[in-house]
């Protein structure tokens, strides 16, 4: 019999060998893109100390274990996802089922289902009313979710084995003077996205917390700001909100502000998207430049044409975000 709860400090043990072993196949499947943090076993082990000693967190998360038998075989970890500050949030934090949900190879069939309606239970009662699930593109939990009535809404598309290119004419490193075409340029990405699914509904203030937002990011080491004719990207490392604890989240590059007018028509590139190609190239070469060798850049799943160009640029989806609203 199987029997899904909340976890305890004493599943830690089970728990974390069941994460790192998800975490090494996650890592033959694409080393580069997975690469396993040098001290992985205690990474892990602190981030399970910390989720599950409860109290004030940053973030509001929780874990629920499958025991079959007394012995753990599926966990399921959730947390409520801050709403950035540009959009409106008018439905308040979504509810978040994470990549790091896993199961046993030998556990029973339909335990994914079973922890993924146990997840929103969950979270349900702690008010979320909007509930998305991070899963791996062609795995088991999309089919899952699919099931239980979730549709894609954000694809990651991650590549591996990044080289550096020829940085194409008139792209270069943004300024301070050129905040404003930026702040434009993000509102009219915004627009495409809002048109694209409700969630991404902007904040009535949302051009001067952008641009508020791109004035900081000016000063911080850690990303590269280009602009190149009508767009803009931004390429910085990865977090450890899109990697799993046993995982070398800063080995990875994340491109997520990123906009071009060739893209400016959802279903169809502009001018073959060459412009916006060529910034994307440069974005890349910035992270080459920094000892990255893979990076994800983020695109709504209904954003045909700029999954189109991903694609075309030796881009895969690797995880999709689904929604179930």
């Amino acid at each position: 019999m199987t029997v899904i709860r909340e976890a305890r400090s004493d599943d830690l043990p089970a728990m974390a060998a069941l994460l790192l072993a998800q975490a090494d196949m996650r890592h033959a499947r694409d080393p580069v893109f997975w690469p396993i943090a040098a001290n992985a076993q205690a990474t892990v082990t602190l981030a399970l100390e910390k989720s599950l000693e409860g109290g004030e967190q940053p973030i509001w998360q929780r874990w629920l274990v499958a025991e079959t038998d007394d012995r753990i075989t599926g966990l399921a970890h959730v947390m409520r996802l801050p709403v950035p500050p540009i959009y409106a949030g008018r439905f308040g934090q979504p509810g978040l089922l994470r990549e790091d949900s896993c199961v046993s190879p030998d556990a029973d069939a339909g335990l994914r289902a079973e922890l993924l309606a146990a997840a929103e239970e969950m979270l349900r009662a702690d008010g979320a009313e909007v509930l998305l699930a991070s899963v791996r593109s062609g795995e088991d939990w999309q089919s899952t979710c699919a099931d239980a009535g979730y549709t894609p809404l954000t694809l990651y598309f991650a590549k591996s084995g990044l080289k550096e290119k020829p940085v194409a004419e008139g792209i270069r490193g943004a300024g301070e003077e050129d905040l404003q075409d930026i702040v434009a340029r993000s509102a009219e990405n915004r627009a495409i996205l809002h048109r694209l699914n409700s969630f991404w509904e902007p904040h009535a203030e949302a051009d001067a917390r952008f641009g508020a937002w791109m004035q900081r990011s000016l000063s911080l080491e850690d990303r590269d700001m280009l602009i190149g004719g009508s767009g803009y990207i931004i390429a910085q490392p990865a977090s450890p909100l899109h990697f799993p604890a046993a995982h070398e989240a800063g080995a990875v590059g994340a491109i997520d502000d990123f906009y071009h007018t060739d893209l400016a028509d959802s279903t169809s590139l502009q001018n073959e998207g060459e412009a916006a190609i060529a910034l994307l190239d440069a974005g890349e070469s910035t992270l080459v430049a920094r000892g990255r060798d893979a990076a994800f850049v983020v695109c709504p799943a209904a954003w045909v044409a700029k999954a189109r160009m991903l694609e075309a640029a030796g881009y895969r989806p690797e995880l999709i975000w689904m929604i179930k609203q």
